[in-house]
């Protein structure tokens, strides 16, 4: 049986169902429970921990909210599994000016590897020289080249990671790093900016050097927190928009 601290003993600042959330997330982040997997009942996760039901079913909702589990109506609850839809709603942004989001499709480029450059290291927080993993990914829209990706990778998380060079790509990157790597995105933090274009970005656009895109750096963390990719994205806002809903 796993338990939890006794009750005398667990910090006063954190509510029973926190530890409960944070102990059953480090089971995901731990293979333990990999993706599609059905988790215990909440009778008997509590009884493991030796805590009520009710505080299970809190720490569930919380790990729900956070997208690391899904109810499925008459079979229970299960671990997450990253889809191309599921990744394409919550971390694609693009959408046209009346706020509709396009699908896009997408092909790689060029893929290669080398050392962690000061960028990269200071994104991923790793030391400089680490091995990387690099993609140049174009995405299109409505069959026109309007996205421009450059990925980096930790080698070490994403083993002999390889991809088809200038055919379509019918999985999303998220999808494959959990598929492939057991490595599941669960957020992710971006920073943008405008920028002229290089001439080598504007030629995969089909656009004019010097043409201002929006610069969008993006760093994915996994379920333990783990920094596990930085993107740069290069987007063409002549059609498009990077559109942000908050509440």
């Amino acid at each position: 049986m796993t338990m939890l601290l006794p009750e005398e003993s667990r910090p006063a600042a954190q509510p029973l169902y926190l530890q409960v959330e944070a102990l059953l997330m480090g089971r995901i982040a731990e293979g333990l429970w990999p993706p599609g997997t059905p988790l215990p009942s909440e009778v008997e996760i509590g009884r493991d921990l030796g805590v009520s039901q009710g505080t299970v079913r809190k720490a569930l909702q919380a790990l729900e909210r956070r997208r690391l589990i899904e109810r499925r109506q008459g079979r229970g609850t299960f671990v997450a599994e990253h889809t191309s839809e599921r990744a394409l709603f919550h971390f694609f942004r693009v959408a046209d000016p009346w706020g509709r989001k396009p699908v896009p499709t997408s092909r790689l480029l060029r893929m290669g590897t080398g050392p962690a450059n000061n960028d990269e290291a200071r994104r991923l927080h790793l030391p400089l020289e680490t091995p990387m993993m690099r993609l140049l990914r174009l995405r299109l829209l409505e069959g026109r080249p309007c996205i421009l990706e450059q990925i980096s990778l930790p080698a070490a998380l994403f083993p002999h990671f390889t991809l088809p060079l200038d055919r379509e790509l019918t999985d999303e990157m998220y999808v494959l790093y959990q598929r492939r790597h057991g490595v599941t995105v669960m957020r992710a933090e971006e920073e943008l900016r405008a920028i002229a274009a290089d001439a080598w970005i504007a030629e995969a656009l089909a656009g004019a050097a010097g043409q201002v895109l929006l610069e969008i750096d993006r760093v994915a963390f996994d379920v333990s927190g783990q920094r596990v990719e930085r993107r740069l994205t290069w987007l063409d806002t002549t059609d498009w928009r990077y559109r942000l809903e908050l509440e």
